[in-house]
């Protein structure tokens, strides 16, 4: 994927103006807020790079995958 696109939604650079109280128009560019992080995917890591809004969705995912597991190894030692 792109340097400046969320590798999970695909978010990327969106075009629009800044508008002065006067209606001058100029051009913006509306950049995704990108982290790189390292995230859980199966049983390995992967380094990507995720907009805001999926990290939090990944992160989530991440500890109720961790939260399984650890009941699984308590309830198994429990026996």
């Amino acid at each position: 994927m792109s340097g400046n696109k969320c590798a999970n939604c695909g978010k990327g650079i969106m075009y629009g103006h800044n508008v002065s109280h006067a209606k001058n128009r100029t051009r913006k560019l509306f950049k995704p807020n990108l982290h790189t992080a390292r995230i859980l995917i199966g049983t390995t890591r992967r380094r990507m790079k995720l907009c805001t809004k999926c990290l939090r969705m990944f992160r989530e995912m991440e500890k109720e995958v961790l939260a399984a597991r650890a009941s699984k190894i308590t309830v198994a030692a429990a026996k």
